[in-house]
């Protein structure tokens, strides 16, 4: 199963069928008890970004690589701020008490997500409900759900009613999403090739600016380091966060504040964009545009640019415009309904959306760089969460009886086998270790997750 998703991301990459001759799969589903087969997903698409990396490496003058990918591990990966521990003060957490499905009205459920406080503040509002679940719970039940989910989505509040996936199917924003490819690697500009010196590692010199947040974006980045990538978070110290989850997606990078509101940090953002190789956002389609940091306007700013964009809904479509985090995707798509089995609502025990499209968006950001060295030019990397949840739901079901078998988490010795520790400045952190096994480059992290903002907005060396 995963060597036929990975087939499809490498047709998408336009490789040779003989390219994945060197990739080894272990285990199967179900790793969790999910319908869905995310281990084969996420295994394939952390193969395919060790396919990805393997080409960089060649065209550095390496030699080939064998590839291996545990879906046990793979499955482990997609919720990997589960394993965090701190010896030392622990961060707060980012969610929130009142996130989470509500009954409504009309006998339906709706998914509040809380977890910022101007989402939690302006949702609250709407209702004029009192901040406890008990006040939320009686103000949707006094509300007809399509109603109250278009009112929230119009004042920009993030929420979705659970739909059944034939529903999901019949409507205008995934009849949109259909119509994209999983995965778009467009060229946007022309530009000469810039060729890949030798050097110790597959990204080795390559700068990515990460202005991503939560976890989708995040993690592509954080995989980009995994293979050598100098990464720089760019965050403002004003905008709501993470949480400790920020650990989670941070290692091997290093993090800066910058205020795009104001004129010297907009400038200072710029001349970073000109030393960069890649520039990675997650914000609705056109926000970034509106500032001037558009793909196009970032391609004639600095030629030869890569630009990851990920947004929740994909740039076509109704929704296209609408806010939207992993929770809400398997809400509105289908996928809550069919993990709970009844007409109440769960979500899936990993955040299986969020992370593969991480890790999909870094596979075809590597996919671009080796176009640029090779062919020149400037490229855009686009991907939604929309567009990975209906490839991860393509990718077929679980036997429910094997479902109903599976425990509900991995062995202890397993998950301690898969982690390692890392010295950060606010203590010694546990965690997840790279899924990948590669021959000749082992992904690893050059340095610890640190505290967001704590290093200057500056290229190293």
């Amino acid at each position: 199963m995963p060597q036929d998703a990975l087939a499809g991301l490498a047709a998408l990459a336009g490789w040779a069928e003989e390219d994945l001759a060197r990739v080894t799969f272990e285990g199967a589903d179900p790793a969790l008890p999910t319908p869905y087969r995310i281990g084969a997903a996420g295994a394939a698409a952390l193969a395919a970004t060790g396919l990805a990396a393997a080409r960089l490496w060649a065209l550095r003058g390496g030699g080939a690589q064998d590839i291996l990918v545990d879906l046990r591990r793979a499955a482990a990966s997609l919720r990997s701020h589960r394993y965090l521990a701190l010896d030392g003060p622990k961060p707060p957490e980012a969610a929130d008490k009142l996130t989470g499905f509500y009954p409504t009205g009309d006998e339906r459920w709706i998914y509040l997500h809380c977890n910022f406080p101007h989402h939690r503040a302006g949702i609250i509002g709407l209702l004029g409900a009192a901040p406890d679940r008990e006040s939320v719970i009686h103000a949707t039940l006094r509300r007809d759900g399509f109603a109250l989910e278009e009112a929230l989505a119009t004042a920009g509040m993030p929420c979705g009613i659970a739909r059944r996936t034939e529903e999901w199917q019949a409507h205008p924003q995934a009849h949109a999403i259909a119509a994209l490819p999983l995965l778009e690697i467009i060229r946007i500009a022309d530009s000469a090739p810039e060729p890949l010196p030798r050097a110790e590692r597959p990204l080795s010199s390559i700068r990515v600016l990460d202005l991503t947040r939560v976890l989708a974006g995040p993690t592509c980045a954080r995989t980009l380091a995994e293979h050598g990538a100098e990464v720089l978070k760019i965050n403002s110290a004003d905008l709501p966060n993470s949480g400790f989850t920020e650990f989670d997606t941070g290692h091997g990078k290093r993090s800066a504040f910058l205020d795009l509101g104001r004129a010297r940090d907009r400038e200072r953002l710029l001349d970073l964009v000109r030393g960069a190789d890649v520039f990675s956002q997650s914000y609705r389609p056109g926000t970034l545009g509106r500032r001037g940091l558009s793909p196009e306007e970032l391609a004639r700013l600095r030629p030869g640019i890569v630009y990851t964009s990920l947004s929740a809904y994909g740039h076509a479509g109704p929704w296209r415009a609408r806010r939207g985090f992993d929770s809400i995707i398997q809400t509105v798509s289908g996928m809550a309904l069919a993990q709970s089995g009844t007409n109440e609502p769960r979500l899936l025990p990993v955040s299986a959306i969020d992370y593969i499209s991480g890790y999909l968006l870094a596979f075809g950001t590597m996919v671009a760089l080796a176009r640029s060295a090779v062919e020149g030019g400037s490229w855009l990397v686009r991907g939604s969460l929309s567009q990975t949840g209906r490839w991860l739901t393509a990718q077929g079901e679980v036997p429910a009886a094997a479902v109903a078998a599976t425990p509900s988490e991995f062995d202890a010795a397993e998950i301690a086998n898969w982690s390692m520790h890392s010295e950060t400045p606010i203590g010694r952190l546990t965690h997840l270790a790279p899924v990948l096994r590669m021959s000749e480059t082992p992904p690893r992290w050059a340095r610890p997750a640190v505290p967001l903002g704590r290093d200057e907005a500056e290229w190293e060396g």
